[in-house]
């Protein structure tokens, strides 16, 4: 659980324990940080679960930005949730502490440090963020069938700004029904072409092959877009991402080496939620600043 996490850390880096954690590492940036002082200063291999950088559909779309295939990326889109049940009719497939705030619940806590470090890993820094959390469904069931109230955010919706003028719309939801390819999709869009991205897939449209879209809500549009994107093969083999992950931690650790993606990085997520909580609580847009280790 996200509220037993620092304590567990804390003490199995006093122990000189290398440490490997999923996110988020901490409930607070400032307990994010403290981890990371504390392993940079005993000297333990640490890091930070950051699955989604490995999963197939990503590591094609990477391949897309590091190739220029976009041209100039123009925006971004992000679309992640699905529909939790309530627990009453349909046993929930999400434990109920994700919905407690209490506990550590919340889709911002437990999703912006997901989206920090897999857009800044395609699109660089991010330096300003507006969001609005919600609580949509008020009332759900736990494991032994009785009731509580929801206290903490199960979705939200956000727009990310970039260093290199890019913007980045990002939809959360824990209450919305799938109408997409993939329980995540990103959508770049760029001068030369685009691509949505999900989990294991991701499809391109280039500039060449657009089709002409004409507005006339009077007839029946001819086109079917979605025939127009072609799909990437899967021409290289794919291990799953957090197995891919692990194993270059353990060499890490045997190696008396960091890790990349360390507590450090880590805390960028613990900010990036943070942050978003507070635009969401005073309503208006804040800056990202760098952190100071």
């Amino acid at each position: 659980m996200t509220s037993a996490r620092e304590d567990s850390l804390t003490r199995a880096i006093a122990a000189g324990k290398h440490v490997y954690t999923e996110k988020p590492v901490a409930g607070s940036l400032d307990g994010a940080l403290r981890l990371a002082r504390a392993a940079r200063e005993t000297g333990v291999t640490n890091g930070v679960v950051q699955d989604k950088l490995f999963l197939p559909g990503v590591v094609k779309l990477r391949r897309l930005v590091r190739s220029g295939f976009f041209g100039r990326v123009l925006s971004v889109r992000l679309e992640f949730g699905y529909w939790v049940f309530e627990g009453n009719e349909i046993p929930a497939q999400r434990p109920s502490w994700n919905y407690r705030e209490q506990d550590g619940g919340g889709i911002v806590l437990d999703m912006f440090p997901h989206w920090r470090y897999l857009l800044e890993d395609l699109f660089g820094p991010v330096t300003a963020v507006y969001a609005r959390q919600a609580r949509l469904i008020p009332r759900r069931w736990d494991e032994s069938g009785a009731p509580y109230d929801v206290t903490a955010d199960d979705a939200a919706y956000a727009v990310l700004e970039f260093a290199s003028g890019m913007m980045a719309s990002v939809n959360s939801s824990w209450a919305v029904r799938v109408n997409r390819r993939e329980l995540l999709e990103l959508q770049v869009d760029g001068t030369d072409g685009s691509a949505v991205a999900g989990l294991r897939g991701c499809a391109v449209q280039h500039r060449v092959s657009t089709p002409l879209a004409v507005w006339n809500p009077d007839l029946p549009d001819p086109v079917d877009y979605l025939a127009q994107w072609t799909d990437i093969p899967d021409n290289s083999a794919f291990d799953n991402g957090f197995k891919v992950q692990w194993e270059q931690f353990l060499r890490a650790a045997a190696e008396g080496r960091p890790l990349r993606w360390d507590l450090a990085e880590g805390a960028k997520g613990v900010q990036l939620a943070e942050l978003a909580r507070q635009s969401s609580a005073e309503g208006r847009r804040i800056g990202v600043p760098p952190l100071a280790l």
